[in-house]
């Protein structure tokens, strides 16, 4: 009988919930729904009616679709966003979490290929080493996106593929916390992200990349080497200009297409040794004392994979640089 109950008060509370929220919120309702259901269940092999009753308790936030309009990368300039990701405290403890998974991040590095400075400053830029994963109840925030953003064809690829990593990995997806914009855990890979480069790193059945920093770390590795990461390349180097030449082709690329040969005819001279066939590009980024250029390489390239910035891999970059 005491289960009994306590399943009756649950349900009590339960019901007394929804009826407490605005009718908005039942994203079940949604003149689109049946349309979303019907790809997610093609798509993913999740079961429909599953996916109904997870949409029913997805809630509308006003808050992401405030937050999504103006990320940090569109309203600042380098000279204050770097001012976020590159501080005393950040490298700091940058350096105690290298210390810290000192053992991890080698076997990562050796396994994938990729430098643990930047396996490092990934997670440090995201969630300050896995202290700052969002609050955001994730279900809410893509299903907000999914439905009720104009640019909603990429969240509701990401709801879809949210409700498939939460049946795979045997996770409830009313307990997923992230980002405003649906990212999770240590490294804050979006749902596709997750099915595609999540990794089991200590073979313990889940991909848990919210509380295991083995499985975290791995992925992050695992993200850039299918990104096509070049172990022991450069990143990139600040260059010196001459004339107007170079103008024209300033910020034109996130792939470099330029071979430096290329590029020192238009006025770029490096200021380390690199060789003229390699590909390259611009990059010029306002910084505290005015214009500052850059040469964008492969592997800059790489960690705009994961964020589509140029300051953002700027900040991995040098935050990278710092913590050696």
């Amino acid at each position: 009988m005491r289960i009994f109950r306590d399943t009756l008060t649950k349900l009590s509370s339960t019901l007394l919930l929804c009826a407490a929220l605005p009718v908005s919120a039942a994203y079940d309702q949604h003149p689109r729904s049946e349309e979303f259901i019907a790809e997610a269940s093609k798509e993913y092999k999740v079961d429909p009616a599953e996916i109904r009753t997870w949409l029913s308790h997805a809630e509308k936030l006003d808050s992401v679709l405030e937050a999504i309009a103006r990320p940090a990368e569109k309203v600042k300039e380098w000279d204050e966003y770097q001012d976020i990701f590159l501080t005393k405290k950040r490298i700091s403890a940058g350096k105690a979490f290298l210390q810290e998974h000192a053992e991890l991040l080698q076997q990562a590095e050796q396994k994938f290929g990729v430098d643990k400075h930047i396996i490092a400053a990934i997670i440090g830029v995201e969630t300050f080493y896995g202290t700052r994963q969002g609050n955001y109840r994730v279900l809410d925030s893509l299903a907000t996106l999914a439905f009720d953003y104009p640019q909603r064809p990429l969240f509701w690829r990401e709801l879809k593929a949210f409700f498939a990593l939460a049946r795979d990995e045997e996770i409830d997806p009313a307990n997923i916390k992230g980002s405003y914009a649906g990212a999770m855990g240590y490294g804050q890979f979006i749902p596709t992200s997750f099915l595609h480069y999540a990794v089991d790193a200590d073979n313990d059945g889940k991909r848990d990349l919210w509380g295991n920093p083995a499985d975290a770390i791995f992925s992050v590795a695992n993200y850039f080497k299918r990104h096509g990461w070049r172990n022991g390349e450069a990143v990139t180097q600040r260059v010196r200009v001459t004339g107007k030449e170079y103008e024209a082709i300033i910020n034109d690329s996130l792939k470099p297409k330029w071979t430096v040969a290329e590029l020192k005819a238009l006025g770029v001279e490096p200021t380390s040794k690199i060789a003229d066939e390699r590909s390259a590009n611009l990059i010029r980024l306002q910084g505290k004392v005015g214009a500052e250029f850059w040469l964008g390489e492969h592997n800059f390239y790489v960690i705009t994979r994961y964020n589509h910035s140029r300051m953002y891999a700027m900040a991995v970059y040098q935050l990278s640089e710092a913590l050696r």
